[in-house]
């Protein structure tokens, strides 16, 4: 009973530094040391300007991070002014230290039944571990420059042609670049073709909309992935792209980076797969992509079949995708490796190099089915 009459009357003298708090649970030396060392690595973790005070705006972040964004508006303001005894906007470690003995049912049972109620966990057992753990891992550093260096290169060479053929749509294929570096499939024996196309682009739309999907979805994937994870990537579905054109439409010419920016959207779809638990709403990410490739996919069939006059390159968009499927589930971070994650990484990379294999044989070894075309 005297136990609660404190504990009442300290709720209504919250700032009363002369008031004597007894706490609820008695602690010995020993466990109030490591409980006050608990805190104090909770206070500093939070503490990102190292003052020794936390802010409103550090109290906002530790919440979010126990996965609490959607807690009631003024809710950090209401605990900052219960725990702050000497009213100068901060607390710092002996305020947050008394808040979290003395007002653990607001700072940590609240908290708790919120979430549940508002995010309910997909896997009870492992959500406080393992959900968001991908968003957590993104990171500044290396800086993802690596899709903005690729798109750097790709308007030099569109501004170059555009300056010699004087074509100011962009829209030619006899400029210096385009001569040099474009896929033509009368000059397969210039290998570099098969990746260098991807730097030449046929008029300002054809780049403008390469150009803002590969840096969106790129550099996304370089905070959690490292630069070279998302280059193999990207480079793997170009290559894709140029190979699959070359076999199943040898009369086509190929210009753009289309091969490597659908091998990003299906690299997408292999993280999210890949990691699954560490994502936060991760059905609601892999629903918008699947909605955009198969609704791609079904326009692509459609024009293919009703427009003879399309001159997209719908089999570099399709094999871009599936390299960048298979690739991305090879070479992309899997934050919690699982036992059927590690058969899928082999099957994934074991059929990426077997058809990419497949394909550099048929180049060698059946020309009949290429050059005969253009007699």
């Amino acid at each position: 009973m005297a136990a609660y009459l404190n504990n009442q009357q300290q709720m209504q003298h919250p700032t009363d530094p002369h008031h004597e708090i007894i706490p609820l649970q008695r602690m010995t030396t020993r466990e109030e040391a490591t409980e006050r060392q608990r805190i104090r690595d909770i206070f500093d973790k939070y503490d990102r300007n190292r003052t020794g005070l936390l802010s409103i705006q550090e109290l906002k972040r530790m919440i979010n991070n126990r996965r609490c964004p959607d807690l009631p508006k003024g809710f950090v303001k209401n605990l900052l002014k219960t725990a702050d005894t000497n009213n100068d906007g901060h607390l710092d470690f002996e305020e947050f230290y008394q808040m979290s003995r003395e007002h653990h049912y607001l700072f940590r049972d609240m908290c708790v039944r919120y979430c549940k109620l508002v995010i309910p966990s997909r896997n009870p057992a492992t959500v406080d571990e393992t959900d968001g753990e991908y968003e957590r891992s993104m990171s500044l550093w290396p800086p993802p420059l690596t899709m903005i260096v690729f798109s750097i290169v790709e308007i030099i060479f569109f501004v170059i042609d555009i300056i010699e053929t004087n074509n100011q749509m962009g829209t030619s294929t006899n400029g210096p670049m385009a001569t040099l570096f474009i896929y033509n499939p009368q000059l397969r024996e210039q290998a570099w073709r098969f990746v260098t196309y991807m730097f030449v682009h046929i008029g300002f739309m054809h780049i403008v909309m390469n150009l803002l999907v590969q840096i969106f979805l790129g550099v996304a994937l370089e905070l959690v992935h490292c630069w070279w994870r998302v280059a193999l990537v990207y480079l793997a579905g170009v290559l894709a792209g140029s190979m699959g054109t070359s076999i199943f439409s040898p009369r086509v010419f190929l210009a753009g980076a289309s091969g490597g920016v659908y091998a990003l959207i299906t690299a997408h779809i292999a993280t999210i797969i890949m990691n699954w638990s560490q994502m936060e709403y991760a059905i609601v990410q892999l629903f918008v992509f699947l909605v955009f490739c198969v609704t791609d996919l079904s326009v692509s069939i459609y024009n293919s079949i009703y427009d003879p006059y399309d001159k997209v390159g719908y089999i570099a968009h399709a094999s871009g995708a599936l390299a960048g499927f298979l690739v991305g589930i090879g070479v992309l971070r899997n934050l919690r490796v699982r036992p059927w994650e590690r058969k899928l990484w082999w099957c994934a990379v074991t059929i990426y190099f077997l058809l990419m294999a497949a394909g550099v044989m048929f180049h060698i070894f059946y020309p009949d089915h290429f050059y005969p075309k253009f007699a």
